[in-house]
């Protein structure tokens, strides 16, 4: 049988193997909802950058700049973080460079992953799906927050770990935690995050809608995958 495993951070990446397995990347407030949204209207392609100033030389190539450092968006970019802001008319067709301080971060240090997918509340069900039908086992990274533990990512891997717990065999006990977390907040995700660093954190931005979005299920049906070190859908 399969199985799936939830790294909490990055940083611990190094105990893991990566070579049998798909990750999916989770960055849900906001990267990897910001991705999920821009390829669900219509975006040609995403490089994920972890530099700003790379990210920044790819307006040269004609790619639309976006990003954030510390929840803000990087002066001079054409967008920042929000998922709004890849809703439209705007990114049809377009490609579109992105860097974050912790999602763009954990899809480079992922690299070595046999897949890579981006996973969000916003497509839960169509990871879902594509991981049943995959025969790779399973690593849920979560971005976090600089290196930290974040709450809202490791929902994200209890809901998955949740959804396919009568398919995949748990790795170890991280995906536990986090299927326990997630069935204690699933009926109020929102209040339930309010106490959390990163909710207050983005709260002090007045952006409370990104975040009762970001945690909304199933508004789109994309997989974005890491092709070439561009994600593709």
């Amino acid at each position: 049988m399969k199985t799936i495993d939830v790294c909490l951070t990055p940083e611990l990446l190094h105990l893991y193997s990566l070579n049998d397995k798909t990750v999916v990347v989770v960055d849900i407030l906001r990267a990897t909802s910001c991705m999920v949204t821009a390829f669900a209207h219509g975006a040609e392609r995403i490089i994920p950058i972890a530099n700003q100033e790379e990210c920044n030389q790819m307006r040269l190539r004609g790619y639309i700049t976006s990003g954030e450092r510390d929840g803000k968006k990087v002066a001079g970019f054409d967008k920042g973080n929000s998922p709004f802001e890849y809703m439209g008319t705007e990114v049809k067709g377009k490609k579109i460079a992105f860097t974050t301080t912790n999602g763009t971060l954990a899809i480079e240090k992922s690299k070595q992953a046999r897949e890579i997918i981006i996973g969000s509340f916003l497509n839960l069900s169509s990871v879902t799906k594509h991981l049943l039908f995959s025969h790779n086992n399973i690593l849920v990274v979560c971005a976090g927050w600089k290196g930290k533990i974040n709450l809202e990512d490791s929902l994200f891997a209890g809901a998955l770990v949740e959804k396919l717990k009568n398919h995949i065999e748990q790795d170890c006990d991280s995906p536990l935690v986090a299927q326990h977390l997630y069935n204690l907040a699933k009926d109020n995700m929102v209040d339930f995050l309010k106490g959390s660093s990163h909710v207050k954190r983005l709260n002090r931005l007045s952006i409370e809608k990104d975040i009762e979005f970001c945690l909304t299920p199933d508004q789109y049906t994309v997989v974005p995958r890491l092709v070439n070190n561009e994600l593709l859908c």
